[in-house]
């Protein structure tokens, strides 16, 4: 039987690192890479590309226009399986369900994620915008903080995530790396893949949940493990950094949201995603 391996043209390692191998008719190979970590876990957002990479193969329409994450267990770097079906195909849009599996020691297949998606045509939208949303007020770029600018990482702890994201945030939303967090719930900054690799729609995807979890401007810290995360794809973004804002309005029972926003260079909203996360136990 043949295979075929499913990746974007380029050298980026996003699109390496998100590539599958068709190995049956809504079969997919994968490979889960350890670059893509935070503290021990794979990240929320790196799986929902991978997983829309294979959705977009699967499903005769290319973009991914809303798909709603269920994560199940913590995915590990190392092989992986998915497995993808096509629930309802229309003229604009079409629907399908994956779901990303692992193995355990046994050998016995562990479901990692579950997605249902409805993918279309961004670029067959027509122009027509009424909207009453505006970008979000960020510092300029050249003011905001990074990885590596001294007590204000973008991300704290062991997180290999870290060296191929260039996320720099807003000062004003980095209070917590430095003891003094805003209890706010807000989390904003320009987000870029640090190998130049321009934002598109698959990308998007890893965007709206790379930046530090907001339960660290409420005073908490540590893992903020995603439960469940909707994401809608807006139109295509254009080249350039983008801006996100997250906010979170409600923290209970150990549980919170966020609600995020993504801005390109032209001004454009080209993503919002809600995510509901379980806050850090420390």
């Amino acid at each position: 039987m043949s295979t075929s391996s499913i990746e974007a043209t380029g050298l980026s390692e996003f699109d390496r690192d998100t590539a599958v191998t068709r190995r049956a008719p809504g079969v997919y190979d994968a490979e889960l890479s350890a670059g893509w970590t935070i503290i021990h876990a794979v990240n929320g957002g790196y799986l929902l590309a991978l997983l829309g990479r294979v959705l977009g193969d699967h499903l005769p329409h290319p973009h991914p226009f809303t798909i709603s994450a269920h994560y199940l267990t913590p995915s590990v770097p190392g092989p992986a399986v998915v497995r993808a079906e096509t629930v309802r195909t229309g003229r604009t849009l079409s629907t399908g369900q994956a779901s990303l599996f692992q193995y355990a020691e046994d050998g016995t297949e562990v479901e990692r994620i579950r997605v249902l998606a409805s993918y279309g045509d961004l670029d067959a939208l027509p122009d027509d915008v009424r909207t009453s949303a505006t970008p979000p007020a960020i510092a300029p770029l050249d003011r905001c903080l990074g990885s590596s600018d001294g007590p204000a990482p973008a991300i704290p702890g062991s997180s290999a995530i870290t060296e191929r994201l260039d996320i720099r945030l807003d000062p004003a939303t980095v209070g917590w790396a430095v003891g003094a967090p805003s209890g706010k719930g807000e989390m904003r900054g320009w987000f870029a893949l640090a190998d130049g690799r321009e934002p598109d729609p698959l990308s998007l995807l890893l965007t709206v949940d790379a930046l530090p979890p907001t339960s660290f401007e409420l005073g908490l810290k540590g893992w903020t493990p995603t439960v469940e995360l909707t994401t809608h794809i807006r139109c295509r973004p254009a080249p350039g950094p983008l801006r996100v804002a997250i906010t979170t309005r409600n923290l209970a029972g150990g549980f919170l949201e966020e609600d995020a926003e993504v801005w390109d260079s032209a001004d454009r909203l080209v993503a919002q995603s809600r995510q509901l996360a379980r806050a850090p136990r420390g």
